[in-house]
């Protein structure tokens, strides 16, 4: 008995660590690279020592030990000490699925997934690599590799064109950067700050015109022949200052000058006409030039448009969202408050349902005592009706309280007290989640902003000849292969065992890196090649644990191509 232990007892070093376990215990999940381990030709496909009999990888050992364990008790936990996407990276190297996180470790799991999906859509990921205005001044050659990579990422898309490798091309990065992202450089910051005091400088003169002090009261005469007779009309208007109409029309060539040169030099026009903030610019210009080309024409319509113009000044107002583009923080903002989409939906759903149930209440508990002869209580009440209701409801259940109707009875008043009541409470529940989502964005935010950029990215090399990484064959292949070259070898036609490596790269899903896109084994291999025998990983379905919990299987069936020798 002590011997068949023995034999089926198997040594796996990983990261220096060595782990035992039994081969039996590996087969619990067929399909997956520790699986493999258990078949007896395993030694001559992974890095085996025959000398002191283990298996070696060269992973994290830490994270493999939940691995192990998962085989052992069927039940996966997430490590709260290693980063998530260490440990999914982990997963797919041993093939496990990700689904088979425990509920428990589930959201711990898929935290670091959400803050990067949240992130990412600040801009195309503009806002993780801000740098601080504390960092380190940084050499010239090292700046120009900055606007590169900020101008790919602003870009969202290629802009490759007739122009490309030409001095528009040189000229188009460096121009877009300095309009676009503020740190950038030191004179995309100068333009920024030019770009904020013009914001500054037309929100307050929108707001002074509004002011009696500068918005006079003017006499117009207005002279009209009706059937041969002149007829003079006498009437008053307001006007605004004059030097305040320059100001604004300062303000608007710049703002005229600053979407110019970001239309002109974006490498992607279709995302810069969708993009919301450039709608605002362009939206908030057009009424200036509209009503300076209209003002000289004495034409009822075009006194009519001029009205309407001014009617619609208020769109200026909205250049205070230019803001967005100067202070993370208010980015942050607007990001938390499309994140939190589904709880403002409950809190809108929370207040109607109230405003509902109290409004209707605050109606029949105030006509109570009322007058028989006054069939709509109009002497007794306020509350007229259920929609003049729903005003004081929700004034209440938001604890605003202007004072403009109130309950007259005490049923009525029983009935505001527990308005009031259920408004706290309803409005107490979504918001927290509003407030962390918040301050987990912007604490993220703060925290990448200020961390350095790395100039240097460490890129492993391909594995060379005689590495324990290094493709084992007999045979060396000339054609590239779909699978990444550190996750294929070949196997031998008569060899039934799934290849270890390959099955990675199929559970992993990844790309091949030495290739432009991904492509099809058809259109790697040529006619002659296609028509060799090829075999087809897959993942399959686990049994049921032997302590008598049923795991969810491998159930994304993954495929590769691996050739034969």
């Amino acid at each position: 008995m002590g011997l068949s232990d023995d034999k089926d007892r198997i040594v796996i070093n990983v990261g220096g660590i060595r782990h035992q376990t039994y081969r039996s215990t590996l087969r619990t999940l067929p399909g997956t690279r520790l699986s493999w381990l258990a078949e007896p030709d395993a030694p001559n496909h992974f890095d085996y020592d025959a000398k002191i009999g283990e298996f070696f990888f060269d992973r994290h050992p830490g994270v493999f030990a939940h691995i192990l364990n998962y085989y052992r008790t069927g039940k996966l936990h997430c490590p709260a000490d290693v980063c998530g996407p260490l440990y999914e990276e982990e997963l797919a190297f041993w093939g496990i699925d990700e689904t088979d996180v425990e509920p428990c470790c589930w959201m711990t799991y898929r935290q670091h997934r959400e803050a990067e999906e949240a992130l990412d859509s600040f801009g195309g990921g503009g806002l993780l690599d801000l740098v601080s205005d504390d960092a380190e001044p940084e050499p010239e050659h090292a700046a120009d590799d900055d606007v590169d990579e900020m101008t790919r990422r602003l870009a969202q898309g290629d802009a490759h064109d007739a122009r490309s490798g030409s001095l528009w091309s040189r000229w188009q990065k460096h121009v877009w950067a300095l309009f676009e992202d503020p740190y950038s450089s030191k004179y995309a910051r100068w333009v920024a700050l030019a770009s904020l005091f013009f914001i500054v400088v037309s929100i307050t003169t929108f707001c002074l015109e509004t002011h009696e002090a500068f918005n006079p009261i003017i006499n117009r005469t207005e002279v009209k022949v009706v059937n041969n007779v002149t007829v003079v009309h006498t009437y008053q208007e307001t006007e605004t200052a004059l030097y305040l109409t320059y100001i604004e029309g300062v303000c608007v060539v710049w703002f005229t000058f600053e979407f110019l040169m970001r239309i002109t030099f974006c490498p992607n026009k279709c995302d810069f006409i969708r993009n919301a903030l450039n709608i605002i610019d362009f939206v908030a210009i057009l009424p200036f030039y509209l009503e300076v080309g209209l003002s000289g024409l004495s034409s009822q319509a075009a006194k009519d448009v001029l009205g309407f113009l001014r009617v619609v000044r208020f769109v200026r107002i909205l250049r205070i969202f230019k803001l967005t583009r100067h202070f993370v923080g208010l980015r942050v903002l607007g990001h938390t408050l499309r994140a939190s989409t589904n709880e403002f939906l409950l809190l809108i759903i929370f207040l109607a349902l109230g405003v509902l149930i109290f409004a209707t209440m605050i109606y029949y508990a105030e006509r109570i005592g009322a007058n028989p002869n006054d069939p709509r209580a109009s002497e007794h009440t306020q509350f007229k009706n259920i929609p003049i209701g729903f005003w004081w409801a929700v004034v209440t259940m938001t604890t605003l309280g202007y004072g403009d109707m109130y309950p007259q009875t005490t049923s009525g008043m029983l009935v505001g007290a527990l308005c009031a009541l259920a408004g706290v409470l309803t409005i107490a529940m979504p918001v927290p989640v509003i407030v962390n989502n918040f301050g987990m964005y912007y604490s993220l935010a703060m925290a990448k902003q200020k961390l350095p950029k790395k100039k240097n990215r460490h890129i492993p090399r391909a594995p060379q000849p005689g590495s324990p990484n290094f493709c084992k064959s007999s045979t060396s292949s000339q054609h590239p292969s779909p699978i990444p070259h550190d996750d294929v070898f070949e196997i031998k036609f008569q060899d039934p065992k799934l290849n270890g490596e390959a099955a990675n790269a199929a559970l992993a899903n990844e790309d091949c890196p030495h290739i432009d896109q991904a492509v099809s084994p058809e259109e790697i291999f040529s006619p002659s090649e296609r028509e060799r025998p090829c075999f087809l990983v897959t993942t399959s379905e686990r049994p049921d644990h032997a302590g008598g919990r049923v795991r969810r299987a491998l159930h994304k069936w993954r495929t590769a191509y691996v050739k034969y020798a």
